[in-house]
């Protein structure tokens, strides 16, 4: 069933989404405890869900209180998210690390091409330090995959990783920096070095070591010790096995297999659908995340992140929902 299942998340398209989301949530339905609880509670007649709009998110809170799965399985991995200090983490229990790391790859690749075309590295201290981190476990996997010999992680190497950088930069070859917002920011702060053939792709948020601050503000500040090096972001959490990516500007874009649905910040139950607004072309609400390779936890998320959805299916995130927690993926609006 595994086989089957992945043949089809992965070969799934904009006409047959739809209907793989729904054969995805009737399983989850039936196989997921705490998701079918979930759904009950909310007295939603299930047999008559025939559409993504009735399908009942999970809130994201859920995998820090309870055990998210979809049928009942030994973990090949558990990952954690960091959260902040005295915060309670989410924990995601992996039934098939195999689909989380074909989820990736294929995500990476449809963006930025085979990673053996990059050489590869990770500045990502707090992930490092506190291991059992999704991400870490990516740029792990696609350092491997580099096989460039410089490719590899940074804690607080900042001189080493310039050093890098520079020899890099003379030798013309492509590079992808991964880096946590704060890391990043310090770095931007005690080094200018332009890198015309570096692309830098932050993730991670502040994580308590700095103030948040818009995704607009922290490009720029990046670009003033950088530039012209491209400025990229991920956006990706420990509940989700794919990501979505931004090639410039916070606008976002989604595998396939993903996709972003608004809900109404005040009505968790309302979603927007394609009700765009036809003056602007874009709906602001809050983030519900469809995730199909999310198959043996839930493929139906409600985030605490608010976003704005375009009619072309990409999105910006725009913060924090108020009263939610602090996480890591996303900058605050000030």
């Amino acid at each position: 069933m595994e086989s089957q299942w992945k043949h089809k998340i992965f070969a799934v398209n904009e006409q047959n989404f739809e209907s793989l989301a729904l054969e995805i949530f009737r399983f989850q339905y039936s196989n997921s405890p705490v998701y079918r609880d979930y759904v009950n509670a909310l007295s939603v007649n299930v047999s008559g869900i025939n559409s993504i709009a009735g399908i009942p998110f999970l809130p994201i809170r859920f995998f820090k209180s309870h055990t998210i799965r979809a049928t009942a399985f030994e973990p090949e991995a558990v990952f954690e998210s960091s959260g902040t200090t005295g915060s309670t983490g989410s924990r995601h229990f992996i039934k098939d690390i195999d689909l989380y790391r074909e989820s990736f790859t294929r995500g990476f690749m449809s963006f930025y091409g085979p990673a053996k075309d990059w050489c590869i590295l990770g500045l990502l201290p707090s992930y490092l330090e506190r291991g059992n981190s999704s991400l870490v476990y990516m740029v792990n996997e696609l350092i491997r995959l580099s096989g460039h010999p410089q490719s590899g992680f940074y804690l607080h190497e900042y001189d080493q990783l310039i050093s890098v950088l520079m020899s890099l930069e003379k030798a013309k070859q492509k590079t992808l920096l991964f880096g946590v917002t704060f890391a990043l920011l310090d770095l931007a702060e005690k080094y200018r070095l332009p890198l015309e053939y570096t692309t830098i792709v932050e993730t991670g948020g502040m994580k308590g070591r700095r103030e948040e601050m818009i995704r607009k503000e922290l490009h720029e500040i990046l670009r003033h010790s950088f530039g012209p090096a491209a400025i990229h972001s991920e956006y990706g959490m420990t509940e989700l096995l794919s990501q979505a990516w931004s090639k410039g500007d916070g606008i976002f874009r989604c595998p396939p297999w993903m996709k972003i649905i608004i809900r109404d910040e005040e009505d968790p139950l309302s979603i927007f659908g394609s009700s765009l607004n036809t003056r602007t072309g874009y709906v602001n609400g809050a983030i519900n995340i469809i995730d199909l390779a999310n198959i043996y936890s839930c493929s139906f998320i409600a985030s605490d992140d608010a976003g704005r959805l375009y009619v072309d299916g990409s999105f910006e995130v725009l913060g924090r929902i108020d009263n939610s927690d602090l996480r890591g993926c996303s900058l605050m609006v000030l």
